[in-house]
């Protein structure tokens, strides 16, 4: 199985994330969306998928130094702009199965799949 985590490489959660899906024997590859950016497509599926309630970290510091003006517009939008709005890692196999976050439950959901 290879997985795609969406993420930051700095981000402890997306390495953590990282190592341990790596130690079940999987194939990953990080794409650090600061850096690369993300496929619209993907974004836009994912919104769709997931909601901006999931994808969407409101809590960041990026959510905190946003202006009102710029917190009103669409979750695709900012996310456009401001990848780290995005709650991490995002993770997507092959099959096109995705999880946001990472947890216990998420890494045995993801050794299911």
């Amino acid at each position: 199985m290879n997985v795609t985590l969406y993420g930051l490489k700095n981000c402890d959660t997306c390495r953590k994330a990282l190592r341990e899906i790596e130690g079940d024997g999987h194939n990953v590859t990080l794409i650090d969306v600061r850096e690369d950016g993300m496929d619209p497509g993907l974004l836009a599926g994912l919104l769709a998928k997931h909601g901006d309630e999931v994808l969407l970290n409101r809590n960041s510091t990026t959510w905190r130094e946003l202006s009102e003006d710029d917190r009103g517009q669409k979750a695709y939008t900012l996310l456009s702009k401001h990848p780290s709005l995005m709650k991490r890692p995002v993770l997507v196999i092959d099959e096109g199965v995705s999880f946001i976050g990472w947890s216990q439950e998420t890494r045995a959901e993801l050794n299911k799949a």
